[in-house]
């Protein structure tokens, strides 16, 4: 009798599958860095942009929240505009193209950003960021579902998003190797994704689904259509607005609440007295503990999900939010704890975001995929806009940047009733 034979699941993925997730991922990797940065510069830079002079009024926490909160929001409405449009501009001029572009401007804007000389200024170079940033992940998200072979799809999108804890750890790593130039520096160093555009433009090709999808609908003359407007008619609404819906609910938790992590440890009882170099240091610790939860999510979300489905999957990472978010922010414990606890934040508010690579691009066809993909994610996030602001005001109305997370948890409830009217997509081939 002869021993059962074990293969790997990578087994028949080819090398330039392989260059084509690398390359995706990379850019995913410098868009979480770009967003992290923001998070960890937060109250430095707005505390600099905010102060009036020598002898003016002190910058209050509550004024950090407030217009910390203004700018997330202001963040997220244009991730939200660059994603839409360009998921519409990948589906219509091509993915790689896309790439290059959207790469191009949150690297350049993210640079900029350190000219800043007024807090409104740091807000408008945010908005310009957003607008790549939101758009990378459409035209990727399309691109390595496209190019990767059907059953190894998910474990593939679930690599490509395991980049956005790699750029936490990136720029928590800068934060520590830099902390003593300023917060200035650390937007300098978000140029450096302008590398990635160069390895898309000769290492990526249009995928072979897009071209065929393309050239039959520049023979059919339908190149022309809104395809916006499919989204919301027929077939397609009811995976728009699940889509949306879950989206909405994944970036209203993130932003709301775990993306003010290095708030919160700022402000923890044995922070106090600690010199600035310190908190920075405990700060990027923390937040390199919260991605190593993140990292097992992201990784764990593809593997669990052709195993159980997609729908249950995104209703533990739901559960498992709802519960850590109050855990780690409401009552005030010392610093070691907090790290022990942040791994499993970062698991469940973190490795929910695997689930939209995988979920988003099998609900559309190949020519409406990335605006689809684009539109859910991005109308998401339009109406997690307020997330970041409604945290500001929770935290001044109810005393606490405790109290406010607590509130924000409660969204996750809304993904867990949206959940039962989603499609289940496992096993199911790609939508041509």
């Amino acid at each position: 009798m002869s021993a059962p034979s074990h293969t790997s699941w990578f087994e028949g993925v080819t090398p330039y599958q392989w260059r084509v997730l690398f390359v995706a991922w990379l850019g995913w990797v410098f868009d979480s860095m770009d967003a992290t940065i923001y998070a960890i510069v937060l109250h430095p830079a707005l505390h600099d942009l905010l102060h009036a002079g020598p002898g003016g009024p002190p910058v209050s926490d509550g004024d950090i929240g407030w217009y910390g909160g203004i700018i997330f929001s202001i963040f997220l409405i244009g991730w939200a505009v660059g994603g839409v449009l360009f998921g519409v501009a990948a589906d219509y001029f091509g993915r790689t193209k896309t790439l290059i572009a959207t790469i191009l401007i949150y690297a350049v804007f993210t640079g900029l950003a350190a000219l800043s000389e007024t807090w409104w200024h740091l807000a408008i170079y945010r908005f310009l960021t957003a607008l790549g940033v939101g758009g990378e992940w459409a035209a990727g998200a399309a691109i390595v579902a496209e190019v990767w072979p059907e059953e190894k799809r998910a474990r593939a999108a679930g690599i490509l998003q395991s980049a956005w804890a790699v750029g936490f750890f990136l720029a928590a790593a800068f934060n520590l190797l830099l902390r003593g130039y300023g917060w200035r520096v650390l937007f300098v160093v978000g140029v450096a994704p302008a590398v990635v555009a160069l390895l898309v433009r000769f290492w990526v090709k249009e995928p072979e689904r897009w071209v065929k999808a393309h050239a039959q609908e520049v023979q059919s003359g339908e190149i022309r259509r809104v395809k916006l407007l499919e989204l919301f008619r027929g077939d397609l609404l009811r995976p728009t607005l699940v889509g949306s819906g879950l989206a909405f609910v994944a970036v209203f938790g993130l932003w709301g609440a775990t993306n003010w992590t290095a708030t919160l440890v700022r402000r923890l009882p044995d922070m106090k007295g600690l010199d600035a170099s310190t908190v920075a240091t405990n700060i990027s610790y923390a937040i390199m503990w919260l991605n190593v939860g993140a990292l097992a999510g992201y990784l764990s979300f593809g593997p669990l999900a052709d195993r159980f489905g997609r729908r249950p999957v995104f209703a533990l990472m739901c559960a498992g939010s709802f519960v850590m978010l109050p855990v780690i922010f409401l009552a005030p414990r010392p610093y070691e704890h907090v790290l022990l606890l942040l791994p499993l934040l970062g698991f469940f508010n973190n490795g929910i975001f695997s689930g939209f690579p995988i979920y988003l691009p099998e609900l559309y066809p190949t020519r409406i995929r990335a605006t689809g993909a684009g539109v859910c994610f991005n109308a998401g996030r339009v109406l997690a806009a307020g997330g970041p602001f409604l945290t500001g005001f929770l935290e001044q109305s109810l005393g606490s940047l405790g109290r406010a997370a607590s509130a924000i948890a409660l969204i996750y409830l809304v993904g867990l009733l949206i959940l039962p009217f989603a499609p289940e997509t496992r096993g199911k081939p790609l939508p041509e």
